[in-house]
C-alpha cells in the first residue's frame, strides 16, 4: 500500500476499503458492494423522508389556484 492510500469503511458492508486510484470501486471495497448500492438507489430504497401535505391545504403551483 502506498503512502497516499487511505483505508476507509465501505459504505455498503462496513469492511475495509482502499480509498485511492488503485481501487476502481472506491469508496466501495468491491464490485459486489458497488452494485448492491446501485441496486438500492435504482429501487428507490434510499429516500429523503417527507411529510405529506395536510388534506385541507391546497398544494401545487399557487398561480394555478
Amino acid at each position: 500500500m502506498a503512502a497516499t492510500e487511505k483505508i476507509v469503511r465501505c459504505p455498503r458492508c462496513g469492511g475495509d476499503s482502499v480509498f485511492a486510484p488503485s481501487n476502481r470501486y472506491r469508496p466501495f471495497c468491491s464490485d459486489r458492494c458497488k452494485n448492491l448500492d446501485l441496486g438500492a438507489w435504482a429501487s428507490e430504497a434510499f429516500r429523503v423522508p417527507t411529510e405529506a401535505p395536510p388534506e385541507d391545504v391546497a398544494f401545487g403551483d399557487p398561480k394555478m389556484q
